[in-house]
């Protein structure tokens, strides 16, 4: 028995306070915490020591700007926020030194930041950061032109220089992005087996509710580890982990296409469920899809798990002919059969077989 059918819900301030999610939050930023500390007191100082500005701000901000806590932390971001920065810097330099400074001067440079950035990136991010800057420079004075925009590229490249001798741990990070995708497709494909046993309608339509939220994960995925690739490309520290980033990356685009043919099994499963019929050799093809999955999820931490998942997801591959498995089945049981086919394929996939050798893998029909 699973347990009581009522279970004490979180109400109030429970409901929003919860410490261990808190807690957890800080663990997973710590590593970006220590970045931009580290980042932003060597941008001041340099600034102010080595070529001693006086207050130096915006040699600190921008690199707090820059680097941020975000999940995506690629170079190429951190240098695209960079560059929304410090435009706003010079636009408000150049509409300092042209027309001083007042209150329509700052209407001017924060419009013309924004509509500039705004032009240059689709990321609203972007005008919003040239915007902030050019308020600050217009807003606080300066002893000489253009001095901030020099703490400016001082921040941007200290950020830079940090993202890459201060790097994260991107497996672990995407590890823990990969694993809630796979624990994602254990939950729905459960689901599926027991709605295909039962000839559960109920259960199937959980199934394929299951199978649709699977997007956020799959897209948190891509994000950490297309992240960890980038950051790899420049750190000295992450050589070693280049090759296993691409392994995993490559399952994250075979599990991708993996999940979108998950969906659609899931939605026949909700057809073939209005009848009410259990169909125990379909929910045991299912079975075996889910725990050939888990050997792929294995194969993340350890690939020598892959053969094995190669070779049982093989096996599965071979029996997938409708009319051999199911020669008395309907129309519909059929079309689900045929349905885990291009499934299995991607999981096949996900294991290095090359797409043409996992294609061959399942009998024509």
């Amino acid at each position: 028995m699973s347990g009581p059918a009522t279970q004490p819900i979180a109400t109030g301030w429970r409901a929003r306070v919860n410490p261990r999610r808190a807690a957890l939050r800080v663990r997973d930023s710590g590593n970006a915490i220590v970045q931009i500390v580290v980042a932003a007191t060597a941008a001041y100082s340099v600034a102010h020591y080595g070529l001693g500005h006086a207050t130096p701000l915006l040699a600190a901000t921008v690199t707090v700007s820059s680097l941020g806590l975000a999940r995506d932390a690629r170079p190429r971001q951190i240098a695209e926020n960079v560059g929304g920065l410090l435009l706003g810097i010079l636009v408000a330099e150049t509409l300092i030194l042209v027309a001083g400074t007042g209150w329509w001067q700052i209407a001017v440079a924060l419009g013309v930041s924004l509509v500039i950035g705004r032009f240059l990136s689709p990321q609203p991010g972007f005008a919003i950061a040239a915007g902030l800057q050019a308020l600050i420079v217009t807003i606080i004075p300066a002893p000489a032109p253009f001095l901030r925009l020099i703490d400016g590229i001082i921040g941007g490249i200290t950020a830079l220089i940090v993202t890459a001798l201060i790097p994260h741990n991107p497996i672990r990070t995407e590890l823990r992005s990969a694993r809630a995708v796979f624990a994602g497709f254990e939950g729905t494909t459960a689901a599926i087996v027991q709605a295909l046993h039962r000839g559960d309608r109920f259960r199937a339509e959980r199934g394929l509710e299951k199978a649709r939220a699977l997007t956020a994960p799959i897209e948190g995925w891509r994000e950490s580890v297309e992240s960890g690739i980038a950051i790899a490309r420049i750190s000295p520290f992450l050589r070693r982990q280049r090759f296993e980033l691409q392994r995993h990356d490559r399952i994250r685009r075979s599990m991708d296409l993996a999940i979108r043919n998950l969906r659609v099994t899931a939605r026949r499963v909700v057809y073939l469920c209005d009848d009410g019929t259990p169909r125990p050799i379909a929910a045991d093809l299912v079975s075996e899809v889910a725990r050939s999955a888990g050997l792929v999820a294995a194969s993340l931490d350890d690939i020598s798990f892959e053969p094995a998942a190669q070779d049982a997801l093989r096996a599965v591959a071979s029996r997938l002919d409708p009319r051999a498995i199911l020669p008395a089945g309907s129309l519909g049981e059929h079309n689900f059969i045929s349905g885990l086919r291009p499934l299995v394929v991607d999981l096949l996939t996900a294991t290095g077989v090359p797409p043409a050798e996992a294609r061959k893998a399942v009998p024509r029909i």
